[in-house]
């Protein structure tokens, strides 16, 4: 988003426009954005052969994964819906990796019935898929390298009390397993979580998997998660991925050398690839003042945007209706009967109700997070796809809210 000729515009289209042809509260996705950001990942390794899985968790939306199919991209897919989504947009079944976490062997089987590849993360769903399909389907195994490489306990997935992976120290009896039930491991997954702040702490967790990749003596990929920083506000840290890049590549090429084959590197981003990309729009419902506080109380609350609620996470707010102007301090809240607070004390131009204000890096865990709490409908999805707008996701109505419920008429 930019501002151009006084107007906040995605693209060349108006930013304003969009609410007035498809209502508030909207989401709304900049494909160029999307674009840059996968083709710096390809750029930043292009010294090694790499695969770019999305990961579709992150937003789901069937031509958000039909985009990144056509950018040549695979999917990680971390449930059997997403997996169904995936399909469904086109993607070769060969082109999923499948990466539950306290799933049933029930749904694995479903997965693998579905010809998708298959990430195992704990002991005891590696021992009954063994005891079943043994050598016939090749698998993928996750570790827990034990390292907090970036974010905190909530979005760090690889530090020690962590629920995902096998134990770095569990090794030898995975070993035992894979031996015993005479299975084929094809690839090792690493994934350490969100918002990697420290790049060498990550760089010595790939030392980890690369090191326990020795374990294990045909392997066709090695699959490093992502995790990658996004900025959030001026000045904020971020991944430095072409620095990253240029090291990691090097030090693959070298592993993949010692090892005696040629190794595919994979990676699977997800807010990289669209946070920046998105946008949320909501208008002002109301300006409500206190004795210490300027509110600013919009058409939206934490069911449809909870980052904020959730993990305390910040969002850029910008009042689009007015580009330049007087600024005040403002906290701006939503509507629901809960305190659903998106920004304390922030400095936007004056806000008059009415006002149309967009929050930046809503396109990561955003809608995808939304819920229907209070009885509130899930907003529209739009796409800006080549200087054009298009919806993609239609707003919620009555019938939605109400379509699973069964009605007892014979007994009420």
């Amino acid at each position: 988003m930019e501002l151009l000729n006084n107007q906040y515009v995605i693209d060349n289209v108006p930013v304003c426009d969009l609410i007035h042809k498809y209502g508030s509260p909207i989401y709304v996705y900049d494909t160029a954005r999307m674009e840059k950001q996968y083709k710096r990942l390809e750029n930043a390794f292009k010294g090694s052969r790499i695969k770019i899985n999305y990961a579709c968790k992150a937003l789901t939306n069937i031509n958000v994964l039909r985009f990144f199919k056509g950018m040549g991209s695979g999917l990680d897919a971390v449930s059997v819906q997403e997996v169904l989504l995936g399909l469904k947009a086109g993607y070769d079944p060969q082109d999923i990796l499948y990466t539950p976490n306290c799933v049933s062997i029930e749904e694995i089987n479903e997965v693998m019935d579905l010809g998708v590849r298959i990430n195992i993360d704990s002991i005891s769903i590696l021992e009954q898929f063994g005891h079943q399909h043994g050598f016939n389907i090749p698998i993928c195994i996750r570790i827990n390298p034990h390292i907090m490489a970036g974010g905190n306990q909530k979005t760090s997935t690889g530090h020690i009390d962590s629920k995902f992976g096998i134990s770095i120290y569990q090794l030898p009896h995975v070993e035992r397993v894979i031996e015993t039930n005479d299975m084929k491991v094809e690839g090792i997954h690493m994934h350490t979580g969100s918002d990697i702040l420290d790049v060498d702490v990550f760089l010595r967790g790939i030392e980890i998997l690369l090191e326990s990749s020795r374990h294990f003596k045909d392997l066709d990929y090695i699959d490093i998660g992502s995790g990658f920083k996004v900025a959030y506000r001026d000045g904020d840290n971020f991944t430095d991925i072409e620095s990253f890049g240029k090291s990691l590549s090097k030090r693959f090429n070298k592993f993949s050398s010692e090892y005696g084959k040629d190794l595919t590197l994979i990676f699977e981003p997800g807010k990289f690839l669209v946070s920046e990309a998105g946008y949320f729009l909501a208008r002002v419902n109301v300006i409500k003042h206190t004795t210490a506080t300027v509110f600013a109380g919009l058409d939206t609350g934490m069911n449809h945007f909870i980052r904020p609620m959730f993990y305390d996470s910040y969002h850029q707010i910008i009042n689009v209706s007015k580009p330049r102007g007087k600024t005040r301090i403002y906290t701006v809240v939503g509507y629901i009967c809960e305190t659903d607070t998106f920004g304390w004390n922030r400095k936007i131009t004056e806000i008059s109700e009415g006002d149309v204000l967009a929050f930046k890096n809503a396109g990561a865990y955003c809608f995808a997070m939304s819920s229907n709490y209070n009885s509130r409908y899930r907003p529209a999805e739009v796409m800006v796809h080549k200087q054009k707008d298009y919806l993609i996701r239609k707003r919620e109505e009555l019938e939605d809210l109400t379509r699973n419920q069964v009605i007892l008429d014979n007994i009420l």
